[in-house]
């Protein structure tokens, strides 16, 4: 669609949402059907746009994105009475008789923008929310993933209302024009950069919104575990999506004699998971375009001058997009690579002196969006949770928190403000609406609370009062 036609497509959204269409629990479960058997349905193209844009296997296609979604909207389905039945509210003796209750209802017309790096889950696990909770929907895929956004363009007027979800598919220009538009919630998942300029975009028509930014999830080790596990889950963690994941350890914290002993563990279970011939490998992605590649490259060509030293990888193809899984030891703390999120195939081993040191570093630098502790002291481990701040604490395993719908997943500071999946995607598309009922008879609050004040009134009201203090 054309920039002209976007304020046509929202107000039509908004059109259908004033018509009450969106509200019925039946229509929303219909769309979350939908969605549903879409995603069956049409679950090898978007195999198929997933490796054309990222080369992700169709296994992980499936792991991370349709059968992610699939999960989320069983969950979904499976809670959307509960989630909609309003929540009763005990009314204060003074009130009485009366009933109060708190009941969820739509905000109106949502607008969910999404990244590259996990593009078809990025985009439809928020807009589960939303419609979960009766809103219409603007759709905005991203644009660096061309054919993820093509075939979800395509394929998704066929499967849900077309009248309250849409899709716009474009760059910056398009994306500007929808945040013009007015919107009453807008979910926006990428980095910081972007974030300020849609909550500046929010501002003007006082619009609230979920950021999720990312961030430099830090991972810390030592001695009491098992090196041989831990560095296969950091491995499978890290080079999940080549690299690409908001929730990737970003870098490995450690004394220098657990790191020396981990590197060629790290290398063992890269060859275990990926093989000797990684980019024949067709489980091991590429990464998603030349810039991108040019920025990580930048990275490896710093090692050995000031940033590191390659322990394991560094191979790269530019033609095929592909850097090699790599491990750099030895890296200074304010090299390039530890300036700004990886989201690519490198993991730093930083040495630290103690849990202090780590802590302490830790704690002076943005909030991460995730921390990952691989250490079986339980001490250690209880101190890690008193005190570091992050949007998620992991212990002896990354991502996979992700994939529990009970927990909320977030930034908090530079990492991103607002959380979702299960509940909390329906809370955040839904206003809780407070609703008190207080029959005109009898009559207590003339006798009570109203003028004229008696002595008798105002002893009622000093030992009312009273009671609450």
């Amino acid at each position: 669609m054309s920039e002209a036609d976007i304020p046509l497509v929202v107000a039509g959204l908004r059109h259908t949402f004033d018509l009450g269409l969106t509200r019925p629990a039946a229509w929303r479960r219909s769309q979350l059907q939908g969605l549903r058997r879409m995603l069956v349905d049409r679950g090898p193209e978007f195999e198929v746009a997933l490796y054309a844009d990222l080369g992700k296997s169709g296994t992980e296609a499936q792991l991370t994105e349709i059968g992610f979604l699939i999960a989320e909207i069983d969950h979904a389905l499976a809670h959307l009475a509960k989630w909609m039945r309003p929540t009763r509210v005990v009314a204060p003796l003074a009130l009485q008789p009366a009933s109060a209750r708190v009941v969820p209802e739509p905000l109106g017309v949502a607008l969910v923008i999404a990244p590259w790096n996990y593009p078809l889950m990025l985009l439809l696990s928020p807009a589960i929310g939303a419609l979960a909770a009766g809103n219409a929907v603007v759709l905005k895929p991203s644009e660096v993933t061309p054919e993820t956004s093509r075939a979800i363009a395509l394929h998704l007027p066929d499967y849900v209302d077309r009248r309250a979800v849409a899709v716009v598919e474009g760059g910056v220009a398009e994306t500007t024009v929808l945040l013009g538009e007015r919107f009453d919630h807008i979910f926006y998942t990428g980095n910081g950069r972007v974030g300020r300029i849609i909550a500046r975009a929010a501002a003007e028509h006082l619009t609230p919104i979920t950021l999720e930014l990312g961030g430099k999830s830090p991972a810390y080790i030592d001695e009491t575990v098992n090196l041989a596990d831990a560095a296969k889950r950091i491995v499978w963690g890290k080079f999940l999506n080549a690299g690409q994941t908001c929730v990737a350890p970003d870098y490995v914290l450690g004394r220098r004699e657990v790191l020396a002993r981990l590197a060629p563990r790290l290398a063992d279970a890269i060859h275990e998971l990926y093989g000797n011939a990684v980019q024949g490998n067709p489980d091991y992605g590429r990464i998603v375009n030349d810039a991108h590649f040019e920025r990580l490259v930048s990275y490896l060509d710093a090692a050995g001058s000031g940033g590191g030293e390659i322990v394991v990888g560094g191979g790269r193809d530019a033609a095929d997009r592909y850097i090699e899984p790599t491990v750099l030891a030895g890296v200074p703390r304010e090299a390039p690579v530890m300036r700004d999120e990886i989201f690519g195939p490198i993991l730093p081993l930083v040495e630290v002196a103690d849990l202090d040191d780590a802590l302490t570093f830790v704690n002076s630098r943005d909030k991460p969006l995730s921390a990952y502790v691989f250490s079986e002291r339980a001490a250690d481990r209880l101190r890690w949770e008193r005190e570091t701040s992050s949007g998620a604490l992991t212990f002896g395993a990354p991502v996979l928190h992700l994939s529990v719908a009970g927990l909320p997943f977030g930034g908090v500071g530079e990492s991103g403000q607002g959380a979702y999946h299960g509940e909390r995607s329906f809370r955040i598309f839904s206003h809780e609406k407070a609703v008190l009922s207080k029959p005109l008879q009898p009559d207590t609050l003339g006798p009570t609370i109203m003028p004229p004040f008696t002595a008798a009134k105002e002893g009622l009201v000093r030992n009312w009062l009273g009671r609450l203090r």
